[in-house]
């Protein structure tokens, strides 16, 4: 996807032209419409056609941003099916989430085809209100670029990414942004007796990567650093806990999917130089029944020297994330933030609208986080944190269990990676949103890199 500044129309193979359209309602230049053929129109969009060729005029409204990012959406397959070429005018007052849902719509997960779409469209803008400036574009180019390459991950199979693929892909991303990426190896997890990374990874011929990617600029406002943490399960079968459900292992590539939010957030925090000094962990295997599974009934000592009884194989990425949470006070930071497609539960409470957060940090926090939910319509709803939850975690014969009672799960779950983490916390359960089965506007089908702009937005405005 392509947005940068274009002096000669002639030379663009797709075009558009954005204006104020204040200027026309006050009756300046009313003229160029009277030659405007209406061919198709709907409730806040219109398909002309005039001398000049094709444009698409985006009718000025109370709207929210949302409605004009599908709108955007709306319009980029408009155009893909019907012309080569178009100006494109629309109210300023709208135009950068248009211009956002315009382009996220552009996605195209054609890696394996062997014939590929023969349609390429690149846009190109020509003309912006004066409030449109080159870093508003840039920051759209920037946020387009991180949202694709975390559905790129989240899309590819495990044939093609596995633990150690996913980090090289981390590492490739960040390090050209002077973003310092250490992939810690099997040996050196097995040195830090990351015990929860280590079980889970027992049934894998392939071994697991621990991968840190520092951020810090020059000038950093934050003393203490930010800690985001992605679960980085690249495949769940649910080990020997096999996953019941008949078709709930087609989409289980997604199940790092909070990492590659993470991840994404972190290259925008980089590429738009936000000065905050920012660590982002990402604990990272495959989680299979073979080789020597871990099993339910064993008992796992974690990174803290906590001990685990696993009651089922398939509550793993709180086994993975316990020991990147535990290792996160090696920085001592002000504020811990994970993300991770942890619990059925979470789909089941809310569905694939929003993403479920908790924690003990400030209500501020989870304002700001909400905040930027409601800017990106990356939604998130908090859920209660109490203490009673953390019961249902309590072994008879361990210090926890990785499962908790049939209700509430997804707090539960929390409330056992709170007791590894002892700054403020927030936990993101994001296993609904950053996965559809069936295409939803500019979000696509399969993944959507749900979470990189809410975090990027939350980070922006820290």
């Amino acid at each position: 996807m392509l947005l940068k500044q274009r002096n000669n129309k002639k030379n663009s193979k797709a075009i558009i032209l954005i204006q104020n359209l204040k200027k026309i309602a006050k009756g300046k230049g009313p003229d160029k419409f009277l030659v405007d053929e209406l061919i198709e129109s709907g409730e806040s969009w219109a398909y002309l056609k005039n001398e000049n060729g094709i444009k698409i005029l985006v009718k000025e409204n109370d709207m929210t941003d949302e409605a004009f990012r599908i709108v955007g959406h709306d319009i980029f397959h408009f155009l893909k099916e019907k012309v080569a070429e178009a100006d494109i005018e629309g109210a300023k007052a709208k135009l950068l989430p248009f211009l956002e849902g315009l382009m996220l719509s552009s996605y195209l997960f054609d890696r394996f085809l062997t014939k590929k779409p023969s349609l390429k469209v690149k846009f190109n803008c020509v003309y912006c209100p004066e409030e449109i400036n080159s870093l508003h574009k840039e920051e759209l180019i920037n946020v387009t670029d991180a949202v694709f390459w975390a559905r790129d991950m989240v899309n590819l199979p495990v044939s093609h990414l596995n633990a150690e693929q996913f980090s090289q892909q981390i590492s490739e991303l960040l390090s050209p942004l002077g973003v310092r990426v250490d992939i810690l190896e099997k040996s050196k997890i097995e040195a830090l007796k990351m015990g929860g990374l280590l079980s889970v990874n027992k049934g894998s011929i392939d071994p697991p990567t621990f991968t840190i990617a520092e951020y810090k600029p020059e000038g950093h406002k934050n003393k203490k650093p930010i800690i985001l943490i992605g679960k980085g399960v690249v495949y769940d079968t649910g080990g020997l806990s096999l996953k019941p459900t008949p078709g709930s292992m087609d989409c289980m590539k997604s199940d790092m999917a909070g990492a590659a939010a993470v991840i994404g957030a972190l290259c925008l925090a980089a590429k738009q130089k936000i000065k905050l000094h920012i660590v982002a962990l990402i604990p990272a295997t495959d989680n299979r029944p073979g080789m020597n599974a871990y099993t339910p009934g064993d008992v796992i000592t974690m990174f803290n020297g906590t001990t685990v009884e696993v009651l089922n194989t398939d509550a793993e990425g709180r086994m993975i994330l316990a020991d990147a949470l535990s290792y996160s006070e090696k920085y001592k930071p002000e504020l811990v933030i994970d993300a991770a497609t942890l619990t059925g539960a979470a789909v089941r409470a809310i569905g694939t609208h929003a993403a479920i957060v908790m924690g003990n940090a400030k209500d501020e926090v989870f304002d700001k986080l909400e905040k930027a939910g409601v800017q990106t319509h990356e939604r998130v709803v908090r859920f209660p944190f109490w203490e009673e939850y953390k019961e249902d975690m309590k072994s008879k014969i361990a210090d926890l269990k990785n499962i908790g009672g049939p209700n509430g799960g997804m707090i539960s779950a929390g409330k056992f990676l709170e007791t590894f983490v002892k700054a403020p916390y927030v936990h993101m359960d994001v296993a609904g949103p950053t996965w559809l089965d069936a295409k939803e506007n500019y979000k696509g089908v399969s993944g959507t890199g749900y979470g990189v702009r809410l975090l990027y937005h939350f980070l922006k405005n820290y």
